[in-house]
């Protein structure tokens, strides 16, 4: 069914590109300048690149976890803690109805767990040393049902689908951006000179940033989706005092990589403007929703 919605949604996208350029006569403008891009080519291009380098990651990312944040998976307990936690981690797996996936703890201090990878049923879910020392139980195991709930949702491929749309649209429109440039204002009537390069470059990191916006919005909101499938698979009451125990501790540094603080239970807060760049939600308004739901 995902998969079915991405390529309906694909689908209406370009349907809705073609119309845009008809209804404004874009094609018209552009031809007369000397714009000659052959659009629908350059629309495959930028998403054979914009989802090639999404998927990548996303095959790829179990193994990065591991290597970026030095996560030990646990084959074997060593002792009570891991093996509880492998445990917890199987009975939660199984009432979500997804495969077991691969269970890890990770050198940190500060409170913090996440779960990657390309598969619902071959996923990773890793936490903190210092998660499991200072949490109790019940709470530990919250937080445990939250990365489960990542993964029984489908969030890890959902979000890459998401950003492949977005790669796909930010090099299609920052070359546009870039041709146009160079055809009308250097008069560049052949090939693409320097300007060319120069200003698709700009206009990709620009576009980057502000369609960044779309991609961090999505992960805030799978924040509850994941926090209301952990209180559906442990209590609310528990849910409710992990993330109360996270807010405690939202002063101390977080461990997790760039990459990987979309996966994540927490991230530091973010005030202003700045808040549409962050991939959680504020905690105090992750508890309020779950007291309310």
């Amino acid at each position: 069914m995902r998969i079915l919605l991405f390529l309906a949604t694909n689908f209406a996208v370009l349907l809705l590109v073609g119309i845009v350029f008809n209804l404004l006569g874009l094609q018209g403008v552009l031809a007369q300048n000397g714009v000659d891009l052959n659009l629908g080519a350059l629309l495959v291009m930028c998403a054979v690149f914009g989802f090639g380098g999404s998927l990548i990651s996303l095959f790829l990312s179990k193994w990065m976890a591991k290597r970026s944040t030095g996560a030990y998976v646990i084959e074997q307990p060593r002792n009570r803690d891991e093996q509880w936690l492998l445990d917890t981690v199987r009975e939660l797996a199984e009432e979500a109805k997804i495969g077991m996936p691969e269970v890890a703890i990770f050198p940190s201090e500060a409170s913090n767990a996440f779960a990657t990878g390309w598969n619902r049923n071959a996923a990773l879910v890793a936490v903190s040393s210092g998660l499991l020392q200072r949490f109790r139980p019940e709470e530990a195991r919250a937080v445990m049902a939250h990365e489960i709930g990542h993964v029984a949702n489908g969030d890890m491929v959902t979000l890459t689908l998401i950003q492949g749309v977005v790669n796909t649209f930010v090099l299609f429109f920052a070359r546009i951006i870039g041709h146009t440039v160079d055809r009308v204002i250097f008069k560049n009537e052949r090939g693409h000179g320097i300007g060319f390069f120069v200003v698709t470059m700009v206009a990709q990191v620009v576009l980057s940033f502000l369609a960044s916006a779309i991609v961090f919005w999505f992960s805030r909101w799978r924040e509850y989706r994941a926090d209301h499938a952990g209180a559906t698979l442990t209590t609310k009451a528990n849910m409710i005092a992990a993330l109360q125990r996270l807010q405690l501790e939202q002063g101390q540094a977080q461990a997790l990589p760039g990459e990987l603080k979309a996966f994540g239970i927490s991230e530091q807060l973010k005030q202003g403007l700045s808040g549409l760049f962050s991939s959680h939600p504020p905690l105090d308004e992750r508890i309020k929703a779950l007291q309310q739901s």
